[in-house]
């Protein structure tokens, strides 16, 4: 757990670090509105530390499972300062697996200060048989109301496996949406640099990506991508996306199918 009087802080395997939650627990949480881990300002939902930056790393078999009030985000659940990631590897990490909103097997992200996005760089969530990530919703990545800046990244073999969506059908527990990726809310952009984004699946919708702005303020941008063979779920805009047809898109120099 980040304590949030810490106005920077950078956590570095080295490359050769692997963390594990060995199948039982989330591995590394921050939430500047929990005064456990030190109230810090009146305006904790927007501010601008802690500044964590995760480097060089594996997260192996996190699990949230068992968490109740923070659920989601198996291996790192942030809430407000900033978030990056860089060369990091996530497998095997799980969250619930129902609900119609909970999601990030990997990663669950709230609130980042003044909007700004989450920056994932040249890391790989699954990237084979056996390793990939799952939760009810967001296989691998998963926020409400936050944007994505995501370079060099490979996502494949996530699993979204709730069922009946959000809100959920009638007689289902919701979600199983977003095999790699979902998002929520309102204005944010989702924006995919040379990543490639295959083999993901889902129950309900939106295999590779569930990018949903409620009010169509948000921008989805795809460029130097590969998004294919994705597999389930219905209600596509684009292959392996669901989204609203009348949101902003910008597909640049990228194969979809």
């Amino acid at each position: 757990k980040v304590f949030n009087n810490q106005p920077d802080l950078v956590i570095d395997g080295g490359g050769v670090v692997t963390l594990s939650g060995g199948g039982r627990t989330r591995i590394l949480y921050l939430n500047t509105c929990d005064p456990a881990q030190i109230w810090t300002t009146d305006h904790c939902q927007n501010q601008e530390h802690p500044k964590l930056t995760v480097q060089n790393l594996t997260f192996i078999d996190g699990s949230s499972v068992s968490e109740t009030t923070y659920d989601g985000g198996g291996a790192i659940w942030v809430r407000g300062g900033r978030l990056k990631v860089v060369n990091c590897r996530f497998f095997n990490n799980v969250c619930a697996s129902t609900g119609p909103d909970v999601g990030g097997g990997a990663i669950r992200v709230f609130s980042q200060h003044q909007g700004l996005p989450v920056y994932v760089v040249n890391s790989t969530f699954g990237g084979a048989q056996g390793y990939g990530n799952v939760g009810a919703n967001g296989g691998a990545l998963s926020s409400i109301g936050v944007s994505w800046s995501i370079y060099n990244s490979l996502f494949t073999h996530n699993r979204a496996v709730g069922t009946g969506g959000n809100p959920a059908q009638a007689g289902s527990p919701g979600g199983g949406s977003g095999g790699a990726i979902y998002n929520d809310g309102n204005t944010m952009r989702l924006a995919l640099h040379g990543c490639r984004v295959e083999a993901n699946t889902v129950n309900t919708h939106g295999s590779a990506i569930f990018f949903i702005t409620n009010d169509r303020t948000g921008t989805l941008r795809i460029e130097d991508s590969v998004i294919r063979q994705n597999l389930g779920g219905t209600w596509y805009t684009l292959p392996g996306i669901s989204m609203h047809p009348d949101t902003k898109r910008e597909i640049i120099n990228s194969v979809i199918q």
